[in-house]
């Protein structure tokens, strides 16, 4: 396969940016953009499952045959430490005021687009891997656990589903 090298998993970004694609029109309170590069510590789902179907044929007792069904999405989730501007500031609630606004009825429905960057740790935040994900819904916001013996930083934990996975090769 030529020259490879290993990426390193814990530089990366993450953004999510209101879906232009939704249907209809409307005012939406929701913010334009809730996450920026560095505000999560932690991101799984980037995976897609094929759901291959299996028929077996009549006298074929040999092999059976193998059809491309459709594609599973795992949701995307997102850890992050609760954090403030400073000190006197209370912790951001733009994820659960996402998730608390559809629960709520809230219409239209906020959809965000997300795309996720692994950087070279260079000064130039270089991309060398970008996934993107489409319309976006907030599946699952957990809030920290918290104990007062450990001193554990406070992690709140965002899970998002969304319409399509898919990597992106960025051109030299």
């Amino acid at each position: 396969m030529g020259d490879e090298f290993l990426l390193s998993a814990f530089k990366f970004n993450v953004w999510l940016t209101r879906s232009t694609t939704r249907p209809g029109s409307g005012d939406d309170p929701a913010p334009a953009v809730l996450g920026t590069g560095g505000a999560f510590a932690e991101c799984s789902g980037l995976e897609l499952e094929a759901d291959v179907k299996e028929y077996l044929e009549g006298g074929r007792n040999d092999g059976v045959i193998r059809r491309v069904g459709r594609v599973k999405l795992a949701p995307i989730v997102l850890k992050r430490g609760m954090f403030s501007a400073d000190a006197h500031s209370r912790a951001n609630s733009d994820l659960w005021m996402w998730l608390t606004r559809m629960v709520s009825g809230v219409l239209p429905v906020t959809r965000y687009d997300g795309r996720i960057e692994i950087v070279a740790p260079n000064k130039q935040m270089t991309p060398l891997a970008t996934w993107t994900f489409d319309r976006g819904l907030p599946q699952k916001v957990t809030g920290p656990t918290l104990n007062a013996k450990t001193g554990e930083i406070a992690i709140e934990e965002l899970h998002i589903v969304h319409e399509g996975l898919r990597m992106v090769v960025e051109k030299k």
